[in-house]
């Protein structure tokens, strides 16, 4: 059986914490603004508390300590926990379309409930149940890729049952496919995918099509207008593309050469800073020309300005992912599955895309979408065409102690 370490918060990664709780992706709100990856909206005190304590592992598939007790057969029911504005509404906002059509389907009632706010506070809540073998009191769970690894890892998320999944197997992208925290998807599917690609205001860059790290770094009509996230992977990794590293399986060095051609951008004032979301209204000003940015808020800052523009490099662009998990000694993990399946069909799918315009996971999904919206089914950022989903990278999984590391050197870079 494999062994796992406790989990530590290094001082590093809680101060990555903090601020993506106060200016990154931990701040947005699910629909206005792309949320991705958001770490912590845990008091000082108790993510000191969280750093202090090790989180023992739990035994993996085989072990009766895991194993659960099914009861879906005899209870028509699921505990479903959320990110709020994450599931499709009725216009008078009092009904749940698509989950009131899976209960008339099944007989299976949904209890939804939207209590993630950020997946830090989120598994500071469940944690205590999961590391003493204990029913959360949820059976499926929606959280970011970094957090689903930790989950898996730590043996406190089901293995799933493919028999139960025929569409989720066959309509997942391949992007999607096979992330390196869990292989082959034997234990999550995802919700929806997450992009990170450049975004630049014409007006503020006179015209000027912005379309590499390297033109943002080097341009000198962009000098003191640019604009990079406080987010390690996202700006790291977009980095690393650009010179010509695999974010999937770079080296330390790979890290370290991004890290100091970051640094050359800030010495010489081409960078005019890092920033969390607050970029939205630099870029929407103008005082940002072009930055790197989460594909969601370009959808709504171009819905009110048309200057709004974005690109995805030639060397590709970092994508990420929340996703569905089962924990250990749920309830209903069968009736969990079949959820999980009813969204991958494709005019359900649809359906949800319409509503939340994040990066559908559903391949196929483009002409039933048509039939909703026809605008939004020819958006890359939410249905990618073939040659963008080529360009798509996900950055690597870490090791505590590679985590501790980059970010100690990524806080210096951006001054945190």
């Amino acid at each position: 059986m494999e062994q796992f370490e406790p989990d530590r918060l290094s001082a590093a990664q809680l101060a990555a914490m903090r601020r993506s709780l106060t200016s990154g992706r931990g701040a947005l709100t699910r629909r206005s603004l792309l949320r991705a990856s958001g770490v912590g909206a845990l008091t000082l005190a108790g993510m000191s508390t969280l750093a202090a304590c090790g989180i023992p592992p739990a035994k993996r598939e085989g072990d009766a300590a895991v194993a659960s007790d099914d009861h879906s057969d005899r209870e028509k029911e699921i505990n479903f926990s959320n990110w709020t504005e994450y599931m499709d509404t009725s216009e008078d906002e009092k009904t749940r379309p698509t989950l009131e059509e899976f209960t008339k389907r099944t007989g299976i009632k949904v209890k939804y409930t939207e209590d993630i706010n950020d997946n830090v506070e989120f598994f500071g809540k469940i944690r205590p149940q999961l590391a003493a073998g204990q029913d959360t009191g949820r059976d499926l769970i929606v959280v970011t890729d970094w957090l689903a690894s930790r989950i898996i890892r730590l043996g406190w998320a089901q293995k799933l049952d493919p028999s139960h999944l025929p569409h989720a197997y066959a309509n997942l992208s391949p992007q999607f496919r096979s992330p390196d925290w869990d292989p082959g998807r034997a234990y999550s599917y995802p919700w929806t995918g997450i992009s990170t690609v450049i975004a630049y205001n014409t007006k503020a860059t006179g015209g000027k099509k912005v379309d590499s790290v390297t033109q943002m770094l080097d341009d000198p009509t962009l000098k003191g207008r640019v604009g990079f996230l406080t987010e390690m992977r996202d700006s790291v990794g977009m980095t690393m593309l650009d010179q010509g590293k695999d974010p999937a399986a770079f080296t330390t060095a790979d890290f370290d050469a991004a890290v100091g051609r970051l640094q050359k951008g800030v010495d010489t004032n081409q960078i005019r800073r890092f920033t969390g979301n607050d970029y939205t209204s630099d870029l929407d000003k103008g005082d940002l020309a072009a930055c790197l940015a989460w594909a969601g808020d370009v959808i709504q800052l171009q819905a009110d300005n048309p200057d709004i523009q974005y690109a995805i490099p030639a060397a590709g662009y970092i994508t990420s992912s929340d996703n569905l998990l089962v924990p250990v000694k749920a309830r209903h993990k069968a009736n969990a599955e079949k959820l999980i399946d009813y969204y991958y069909e494709l005019p359900v799918a649809a359906q949800l895309a319409a509503y939340i315009s994040y990066v559908c996971p559903v391949e196929g999904v483009q002409d039933e979408l048509a039939k909703i919206d026809a605008e939004l089914a020819e958006n890359t950022l939410i249905v990618p065409d073939k040659a963008m989903t080529a360009k798509s990278h996900a950055f690597r999984s870490l090791s505590s102690e590679e985590e501790t590391a980059y970010e100690e050197k990524f806080a210096k870079l951006i001054g945190a």
